[in-house]
């Protein structure tokens, strides 16, 4: 069974910073791109950062360039994002989402989503 477990989301101050990470089970996780999405209220959801594996490969949403920063820890089938210099319109829902794709195939799994609130 697929699981992709986020935590770390809380209430934060304008200036401050999170980690989130996302525990993924049920598959190869070393074999999927591992990425970060945001969803803030009455907006589409946003990519936010990307890593692949083995490479360590990233690429972040230019919104969040020089503030956020993605990785991957295979051996223990996580992925996090450090967040600092949090604004407030990062307030939003961060999803965790596991892709792998060949030309047969395309896996594509989501977390719950966890929470992020930048506040005074």
């Amino acid at each position: 069974q697929v699981q992709l477990v986020e935590s770390g989301g809380g209430l934060v101050q304008p200036g401050g910073s999170l980690r989130l990470s996302c525990t993924a089970s049920g598959f190869v996780f070393s074999s999927y791109v591992m990425s970060w999405y945001r969803q803030a209220p009455g907006r589409e959801r946003e990519l936010v950062a990307s890593i692949i594996s083995p490479s360590g490969s990233t690429n972040y949403a230019d919104s969040v360039k020089g503030r956020f920063t993605i990785s991957r820890d295979n051996a223990k089938n996580t992925v996090y994002l450090q967040m600092s210099s949090l604004k407030p319109e990062d307030t939003a829902v961060y999803y965790c989402n596991a892709l792998r794709e060949s030309i047969f195939h395309r896996y594509d799994y989501w977390g719950q989503g966890t929470q992020v609130t930048v506040s005074s």
